[in-house]
């Protein structure tokens, strides 16, 4: 602390320590003031949303018209039956793309704290994607990329 500088209370935060005893909320009713602000941002939120809502169903246009109640499809009559099946290939590229984009997800919080995890942090990672390697290789072997 510099001296003759702000002083800080006991439980704050000083050069990543905490310097002094935390106070700890006792009761019941302590523990839900602390929720309180949570909440009062809850109603305020859910209930400007019912105001916009609201307000666009009050001060909306209201003139229903066979061409506007109409199906279509791209600004053209549907072709077919919008029940169709989509081919199997469809949900598997989708599949990939989702193991793919989680493996990322992964990899980046990996890669900033490798550092601090070390060698069984950088070996665990190693057979996570090692694991996906095998998966992406046995995809590709089946023909689940290929789009023909």
């Amino acid at each position: 602390m510099i001296p003759g500088g702000p002083k800080r209370p006991p439980g704050r935060l000083q050069c990543g320590r905490l310097a002094g005893p935390v106070p700890r909320p006792t009761t019941v009713a302590d523990l839900l003031d602390n929720y309180l602000p949570v909440l009062i941002f809850l109603a305020v939120a859910g209930g400007f949303g019912l105001v916009l809502l609201a307000a666009g169903w009050v001060l909306g246009p209201r003139r229903p018209d066979g061409q506007k109640d109409s199906p279509y499809e791209c600004g053209f009559e549907a072709f077919e039956d919008s029940r169709t099946k989509f081919d199997v290939r469809y949900y598997l590229v989708a599949i990939l793309f989702i193991i793919f984009d989680l493996e990322i997800a992964f990899l980046f919080p990996w890669a900033v704290s490798l550092e601090a995890i070390g060698g069984f942090g950088l070996l665990s990672m190693g057979v996570f994607l090692a694991i996906l390697v095998i998966g992406f290789i046995y995809e590709w072997k089946k023909g689940a990329l290929e789009w023909d």
